[in-house]
């Protein structure tokens, strides 16, 4: 359920174009948060200090930034602490339904597929991946139709299999479902995606993983990369950021609504995994207030 504090973009693209580009030199981030049925592929020099919001997930940029944006999912970049007065911005925006399902399930497509996948949560990708394709991204708009379009394509699937990149917001913000070949991890994250708000314990969900509690700590590990306990609290994280954009609840409730015991405790994880308190997360969303 979006709210009247994040403002929904109409894209100027029409249903008979592929995909539109715009380029822009400007002096300061002044678009509010929003989100848009498209894709949104975002090029962005010379802003280090500016800040990007994508979801429930805020960062501080470097020199050189590129984001893949899915489809209605909150995002935005704020000036913040960037000092340039020449910041170079580079927007590709494409239908969802560009490439039809049938098409990404073959198997030369399935990078560009996963990657597709994965941009729910909005993915930034490495300096060395943006070094290695901004100036295909900077002259796309000189090429035309047909070869705009295979051009595009072809950009998506170098970016598809270039290394390091980053899935920004958490799973359970953009209500995402949880894959990790192994059913066991997928009932265990189910049970606590459904029951963040109550305590959950080690041995109530190594009960439904069917393991001993040593066992399955060092299976969710190793399927997850994250602990047991990374794994709740990153669960619970995203709906107590969604709380925070999406209703008027204080932070006390919203921290013990989602689980956590005090909220000290809920303050210094969440500031532990998104490098600030959530009065500044709320903040960054309804100081940016538009009504359509």
């Amino acid at each position: 359920m979006m709210t009247s504090n994040v403002m929904r973009e109409i894209t100027p693209l029409t249903p008979s174009d592929c995909f539109t580009i715009f380029s822009r030199v400007k002096k300061k981030f002044d678009f509010p948060l929003h989100y848009h049925d498209e894709y949104e592929l975002n090029l962005i020099i010379n802003a280090k200090g500016a800040k990007r919001v994508v979801g429930g997930h805020i960062e501080v940029i470097e020199e050189v930034e590129l984001a893949l944006i899915g489809p209605n999912l909150y995002h935005a970049w704020f000036t913040h602490q960037c000092q340039s007065e020449n910041i170079t911005e580079v927007t590709i925006q494409f239908h969802k339904d560009l490439f039809d399902e049938k098409f990404l399930k073959r198997n030369q497509l399935s990078f560009v597929k996963s990657m597709l996948e994965r941009s729910q949560r909005g993915i930034s990708f490495s300096a060395e991946t943006i070094y290695a394709l901004k100036d295909r991204i900077m002259q796309l708009d000189k090429k035309n139709g047909f070869d705009s379009v295979l051009e595009l394509l072809s950009i998506l699937h170098d970016l598809s299999i270039s290394r390091n990149m980053k899935m920004l917001s958490d799973p359970s913000f953009a209500n995402e479902k949880f894959y990790y070949n192994s059913r066991r991890i997928e009932k265990v994250f189910e049970h606590m995606n459904i029951n963040y708000n109550k305590q959950i314990t080690l041995a109530e969900v190594a009960k439904i993983a069917n393991m001993p509690e040593a066992s399955f700590s060092r299976f969710i590990k190793k399927r997850t990369g994250k602990t047991f306990i990374d794994s709740l609290n990153e669960i619970r994280l995203g709906h107590a950021s969604r709380m925070l954009i999406d209703s008027t609840t204080t932070v006390a409730e919203i921290a013990y609504k989602c689980g956590f015991n005090n909220i000290s405790n809920f303050n210094r994880i969440f500031k532990r995994k998104k490098m600030c308190i959530p009065k500044e997360f709320r903040e960054t969303y309804t100081g940016n207030r538009v009504f359509i």
